[in-house]
């Protein structure tokens, strides 16, 4: 879950989260600021995945009183929090793709288009990762 501090410019509202630098959408009076936001942060993590070579910046757990304005919390996607998690988890075993490839037995690309948004994560392709990097995989539902 990602931050973002709502604040008024004129009859808009701009949301910037704080932990997606350059991360920000404009809502007009209206509409669904938070569907705004969702959209913004989705397309933005979704962008990083694909030019960066690195995990997009963790999220901070929470975000401090002193910030102006009203701090919406936004959900990751789901699909795209599991891409973003295992990216996470292969740069903190300090694997690159290739490693966690050979790992799972299984070519460096097919590591690079899990990692990569496009294609549906299954819960087992998750679960071979999690076992090739030592970990579990743990699937909640959450109430809205």
């Amino acid at each position: 879950m990602y931050h973002a501090v709502v604040t008024r410019e004129g009859k808009r509202k701009r949301v910037e989260f704080l932990d997606a630098p350059g991360c920000q959408t404009f809502a007009e009076p209206g509409e669904d600021v938070a569907a705004l936001a969702t959209d913004a942060l989705a397309g933005w993590l979704a962008a990083w995945l694909v030019d960066e070579h690195e995990a997009p910046p963790k999220p901070r757990k929470a975000v401090r009183a002193r910030v102006l304005g009203e701090v919406l919390a936004v959900r990751v996607p789901a699909i795209l929090a599991a891409r973003i998690e295992l990216r996470w988890a292969r740069e903190a075993g300090d694997l690159s793709q290739a490693a966690l490839a050979k790992r799972m037995g299984v070519s460096r690309q097919s590591v690079s288009k899990l990692e990569r948004p496009g294609s549906d994560l299954q819960v087992g392709t998750l679960e071979r990762v999690a076992r090739a990097l030592g970990l579990t995989v743990d699937v909640q539902f959450i109430a809205r």
